[in-house]
């Protein structure tokens, strides 16, 4: 069987509350880093959420 290409990444907040959700990425389709909106439990609004590396 093939390796799946897919990477699971983790969309950390740019408010800086710790606060991260976890998404999949096709780095074959979308070579750039990814950026959503979307919302923050702590802040308690919707902000960035940036790719960062999931230790």
């Amino acid at each position: 069987m093939a390796k799946s290409s897919i990477l699971v990444v983790k969309m950390l907040s740019s408010a800086n509350t710790g606060v991260f959700y976890v998404a999949k990425r096709n780095p074959r389709k979308k070579p750039e880093k990814m950026e959503f909106r979307k919302y923050d439990r702590v802040a308690r609004k919707h902000v960035i959420f940036k790719e960062a590396k999931i230790k």
